[in-house]
């Protein structure tokens, strides 16, 4: 049990990343992490030791978070607005970042999610299906078309569909 608690806890900064990129606002992350950590203790018998306990509680961040959704909209900034002065090249930095959280803020929140399990959390496209609970090929496409429209985005091209209306 004491071993659990330990790896629970070292889930804990990366829970709170993710967390961060996935609802933006520090608090409400915040909130979000310390809800999926005690949603997760409460429940750690049902974990199956041997398993990885991240995607685990990702999981539970994940239905947490659909909840929270369903019930109030939630803050999307993902960066804090306060900054100091800063020179040219980490002003544009700054503002090659804020394209990036505008870009991300655009995608539907199940193409976000996924994007940021595979790309910020570096988790396979099978532990993503697991975590969510979707098939693989869900998480493909949408990941796709995430990816898609996030560089459409970054360019400053219009996101068209390839597919034709047909009536």
């Amino acid at each position: 049990m004491q071993e659990d608690r330990e790896h629970l806890i070292a889930c804990i900064p990366r829970l709170r990343r993710y967390a961060r990129a996935l609802v933006g606002d520090r608090s409400a992350a915040d909130d979000l992490v310390q809800d999926t950590v005690e949603r997760g203790w409460r429940k750690l018998s049902t974990w199956r030791r041997g398993s990885d306990m991240r995607a685990w509680l990702f999981g539970i961040m994940h239905n947490l978070h659909v909840d929270q959704r369903r019930r109030h909209a939630m803050p999307t900034d993902v960066f804090d607005e306060a900054h100091e002065p800063m020179a040219d090249a980490q002003h544009e930095k700054v503002l090659e970042m804020r394209d990036l959280e505008s870009a991300l803020r655009m995608l539907p929140a199940e193409q976000r999610e996924i994007l940021l399990l595979v790309a910020l959390e570096e988790m396979p496209y099978a532990e993503v299906a697991a975590t969510l609970n979707l098939p693989i090929g869900t998480v493909m496409s949408r990941l796709a078309r995430a990816r898609q429209k996030l560089r459409a985005q970054m360019e400053g091209r219009p996101m068209t569909s390839p597919l034709k209306v047909v009536k």
